[in-house]
């Protein structure tokens, strides 16, 4: 009887780790398409804008985390409101950035107020 081949357990992460990890790609482009509303194409033609790169399983199909899924559903919403693909991309990917500014902006400000009351 053929052993049956099983990866290497010891290389990969636990299963419940993977679950709670936003970043897993765990998504083919068929479910994802499908979780997102959208069709395989758009996902391939915003991998080509580059907001998302998915990952590839070994046999080199696209794989998408959930973070990704949420870029995308964002993308699509701005599409389906006459918006470029392009345009769409880079409206999110300017939002991400700002946000990400915001916080470490709040993050100074909590740590310069912290340094304040220390002193007083």
């Amino acid at each position: 009887m053929p052993s049956e081949h099983r990866p290497d357990t010891e290389a990969r992460p636990p299963a419940g780790d993977r679950l709670d990890d936003d970043h897993y790609p765990a998504y083919t482009m068929g479910r994802a398409a499908e979780l997102i509303g959208a069709t395989p194409a758009f996902l391939r033609a915003l991998g080509e804008t580059g907001l998302i790169t998915p990952s590839r399983s070994g046999g080199g199909h696209r794989r998408y985390s959930r973070h990704q899924l949420r870029i995308a559903a964002r993308v699509r919403e701005l599409v389906d409101q006459g918006t470029p693909i392009e345009a769409a991309s880079r409206i999110v990917d300017l939002e991400d950035q700002l946000e990400a500014a915001h916080r470490a902006h709040a993050g100074r400000r909590d740590t310069s107020n912290s340094r304040n009351e220390t002193r007083e």
